[in-house]
C-alpha cells in the first residue's frame, strides 16, 4: 500500500514538472476541489476582481481564489504557505485557459463516440469515464454544453490525468460553437439587469467596491461552498443579491458573469443559471 505521505510529495512533484513546462497548477482537496480563500483574503479583501480572466489576482501566499490560484511559480508551489495544502492534496489542477488551452471534457463513452465523429482529432488523455480532448486555444468556460460534454478554459480548472497523446490541434469553432447559447424566447438575458434611474441624492453606496464587491464575493463563496441542494443555492443566492444590488443600478455585467462562473463550476448549466436570474428577477418584480 502507498503511504498518503508519498502520495502527496508525488502530487508536488507532478506540480513542480507541469509548472515547469508552463502550465499553472494548483492542489485539489479531497473532494477533487479547490481549498477555499484564506482568512486574509475572505470577500475578496486583498483585492480581486469580478473581470479577471487569467489566474493570479493577488500576491497571497496562500492557494486561495479557487483556479485563480493556479500558478507557474516553483517558490510558490514550494513555500511553507502552501505546504498545508499539499499535505491535504487530493490531486493536482491546471489552469487550462491561462496556458492558451481549451480542455473539452468528455464524461461518457457516448460523449468520446460524439467528439470522434465531429471535432478534429486533436491531443487527448483518457479520464476515469472518458476523455479530455485538448486544444490550442483559449474560450469561455461552460458546463454541460450537450451532454456527458463540458468545455473548461478560461476561469476554470482541470484535473491533472497524465500525459497526453497525439498532436496538439487549434480550437476549432465547432468547439466555440458549443458554448454559444440562444436565450429562450421568454427568458430576459441572462446579464441583463433592467433598474430604476439612480437618485440625485448622491453615489449610491453600493458603488463602493467595499460594499459591492464583498457582497457579490460573499454570494460566490457561499455558491463554491455549497455541498448539496446545488440549485436551490445558487437560486436563493441570486435572489439575495439581486434585492440588495438590483434596483439600484449598480450590478454589471462583470459582477453577473462572475456569479454565473461560480454556478457552473458546480456543475450549473448556463441554461440553469440563466432560469435562475431570470426567476429571482420576476420574484422581486425587476
Amino acid at each position: 500500500m502507498t503511504h498518503p505521505a508519498l502520495i502527496r510529495r508525488e502530487h508536488l512533484s507532478t506540480a513542480l514538472r507541469l509548472a515547469a513546462d508552463g502550465l499553472p497548477v494548483l492542489p485539489l482537496r479531497k473532494g477533487k476541489v479547490p481549498f477555499a480563500n484564506c482568512p486574509a483574503c475572505l470577500y475578496t479583501s486583498c483585492g480581486g476582481r469580478p473581470n479577471m480572466k487569467t489566474p493570479g489576482p493577488c500576491t497571497c501566499p496562500h492557494p486561495c481564489h479557487g483556479w485563480a490560484a493556479a500558478t507557474t511559480d516553483p517558490r510558490t508551489l514550494n513555500s511553507p504557505q502552501w505546504e498545508a495544502a499539499w499535505r491535504e492534496a487530493a490531486a493536482v489542477a491546471y489552469c487550462p485557459g491561462g496556458a492558451g488551452l481549451t480542455v473539452v471534457d468528455l464524461d461518457t463513452p457516448d460523449a468520446v463516440a460524439w467528439a470522434r465523429e465531429t471535432l478534429p482529432v486533436t491531443r487527448t488523455v483518457r479520464t476515469t469515464r472518458g476523455q479530455h480532448w485538448i486544444y490550442q486555444g483559449t474560450m469561455t468556460s461552460a458546463n454541460g454544453v450537450r451532454d456527458g460534454v463540458d468545455i473548461k478554459s478560461t476561469m476554470a480548472y482541470a484535473r491533472w490525468r497524465g500525459p497526453s497523446t497525439g498532436t496538439l490541434t487549434a480550437l476549432p469553432d465547432a468547439v466555440r460553437a458549443l458554448a454559444v447559447k440562444q436565450p429562450a424566447p421568454a427568458q430576459p438575458a441572462p446579464c441583463a439587469v433592467t433598474v430604476p434611474a439612480r437618485s440625485a441624492e448622491g453615489v449610491c453606496r453600493h458603488r463602493s467596491p467595499v460594499f459591492l464587491e464583498r457582497g457579490i464575493a460573499m454570494a460566490v463563496q457561499r455558491i463554491s461552498e455549497a455541498s448539496s441542494g446545488i440549485h436551490a443555492t445558487v437560486y436563493a443566492t441570486f435572489l439575495a443579491v439581486l434585492s440588495v444590488h438590483g434596483r439600484c443600478g449598480c450590478l454589471t455585467d462583470g459582477h453577473v458573469a462572475w456569479l454565473f462562473a461560480a454556478a457552473q463550476a458546480k456543475g450549473e448549466t448556463p441554461r440553469h443559471c440563466t432560469d435562475a436570474w431570470a426567476n429571482a428577477r420576476a420574484k422581486l418584480g425587476l
